[in-house]
């Protein structure tokens, strides 16, 4: 059973988002990392870059598959976690706690469209 946290945001693309202010800190769910096996390489974003909602941000690599990240909200990268570059198996580990990048947000209003963890619970068991 994957685990899913109260109080994060989900996306349908296996994304979740954490809300502080207008910085919207952004990872992939356990319930992706599971799916897609030991992760080998993350492609992240450089700081400044804009991603847009529903837009492709980067991808995680693993020895099944590669997949594409999907941005939830719409901004610019204000940080990249750099542990990731060295350690992408970070994600396997404590994929709530490895987050990917985090954006200020350009229009906060994109976050009602995402689901609660009630609901992203739905989609995946």
């Amino acid at each position: 059973m994957s685990k899913v946290i109260e109080g994060l945001l989900y996306s349908e693309s296996h994304e979740w988002v954490k809300v502080e202010g207008d910085i919207a800190t952004i990872g992939v769910s356990d319930f992706a990392q599971k799916e897609m096996g030991d992760i080998t390489y993350v492609d992240a974003p450089e700081v400044d870059d804009e991603v847009e909602a529903g837009e492709e941000f980067g991808a995680l690599e693993s020895v099944k598959a590669s997949s594409d990240l999907f941005s939830p909200v719409s901004g610019v990268v204000v940080e990249v976690n750099e542990a990731l570059e060295d350690a992408p198996e970070l994600i396997n580990e404590d994929a709530y706690g490895a987050w990917i990048i985090k954006v200020r947000m350009s229009d906060p209003s994109e976050l009602e469209s995402l689901m609660d963890a009630a609901a992203y619970k739905g989609i995946t068991e």
